[in-house]
């Protein structure tokens, strides 16, 4: 099996399995509980939200563990609204984010908040002039994706902080779920970035894990009310053993992260330039730094995305058509209709999304299958 679809999940890995296993059969005790049994979980969780913040050159307390990353998306959105409604109430978001964020906006839009939607560029890339033209003294909370999920875009996060540093009382907050391990850190953590959401099964942590940086001092209402867990901001009995597992998962990709990166960049290098100059491709995502190492998007043109995806699934090899998220219900791409991608190249589109353990190997078995099947398809589109 080649597994190409890597930004909808990946495998947990066998050693963050079995530190998963063995939390819950050795130390299951309710971290708030007084006794020794949940005195010894509570440690090894703030050993693993340690972990995690020393990685990231954070403070542990700005660590805050979640279920993933549409909640996440959705507490610090809905949070900073509730918090900071008094001061206004206008948000500013981009046109390309993932539902999770997507229908947050338009949740609170419902609510009587104004939701400034920033366009794109034919790369589905934000300008940051439009964000300082976006600003209004109601404004409370700007938000973007670090990395497109659908196409791959890094979006100028540094250059939208630079202009935030002048105006210091909006949150600013980023999506950062496709960023783990691209070695792209210093784009997420930058100075001005307030809040950053993280979701473990992206990086082979087990699902349903999660967390949030939340810089120290930027306050959000919880989203969910109960017995005080982590400081209050997050309530509910905490899922040590996911989170612990969650904690590993995080070290060992950063400890191959370089490599990683290079090899992604190779195998996506490989693809691009043996699909490039068929007649009937259309690459929508570029093969340079301005693009995450990992995403390939492109398009058979007069072939629809679907029947490619089934496809290559006939040969034991994986792809996607956008997002997991929302393609089994058919929504339409939402990057690729912001960019103003004909219906003909957006209904045909197809993402190839990279991991840790893809190979050359595997490329070229890809481009091999890739050459006999455009050539049936290349009967019908002719």
């Amino acid at each position: 099996m080649i597994y190409f679809d890597n930004s909808a999940t990946t495998q947990i890995w066998p050693e963050v399995l079995d530190t998963y296993n063995q939390v819950c059969q050795k130390i299951w005790g309710n971290p708030s509980s007084l006794h020794k049994v949940g005195e010894t979980a509570w440690n090894l969780q703030e050993q693993a939200r340690k972990q995690i913040a020393d990685l990231f050159s954070v403070l542990p307390s700005e660590i805050v563990f979640t279920s993933g990353g549409s909640e996440g998306d959705n507490w610090v959105i809905k949070g900073t609204a509730i918090e900071k409604r008094q001061y206004g109430k206008h948000i500013i978001t981009t046109s390309v984010e993932h539902a999770a964020v997507r229908n947050s906006m338009e949740r609170l839009a419902d609510l009587g908040f104004e939701i400034t939607y920033l366009p794109v560029d034919d790369q589905g890339r934000i300008n940051p002039e439009d964000v300082k033209k976006a600003l209004r003294p109601d404004t409370i909370l700007v938000e973007s994706m670090v990395v497109n999920n659908e196409i791959g875009t890094i979006q100028p996060i540094k250059e939208i902080g630079e202009i935030l540093k002048d105006y210091p009382k909006v949150h600013f907050m980023v999506d950062a779920v496709q960023a783990i391990g691209k070695g792209i850190d210093d784009i997420v953590f930058s100075d001005r970035v307030d809040f950053a959401v993280f979701s473990g099964h992206k990086f082979h942590a087990p699902r349903g894990t999660g967390f949030v940086y939340a810089k120290a001092g930027r306050k959000l209402a919880p989203l969910i009310d109960g017995g005080g867990q982590e400081r209050g901001r997050r309530n509910g009995t905490e899922n040590t053993a996911g989170f612990v597992a969650m904690a590993r998962a995080l070290r060992m990709v950063k400890q191959e992260e370089k490599e990683v990166v290079e090899r992604e960049k190779a195998v996506k290098t490989r693809i691009y330039n043996h699909i490039k100059d068929f007649d009937h491709v259309q690459i929508i995502s570029k093969n340079d730094d301005s693009f995450a190492p990992h995403i390939l998007t492109f398009a058979i043109v007069g072939v629809r995305g679907e029947t490619i995806v089934h496809a290559f699934e006939e040969h034991d090899i994986y792809i996607s058509t956008t997002s997991a998220c929302s393609s089994k219900k058919h929504v339409e791409a939402g990057t690729l209709a912001a960019m103003k991608v004909p219906d003909s190249i957006a209904t045909s589109a197809v993402r190839i999304s990279l991991g840790d353990q893809n190979t050359l190997a595997e490329a070229d078995e890809f481009n091999r299958v890739f050459d006999e099947l455009y050539a049936g398809f290349k009967k019908i589109i002719d």
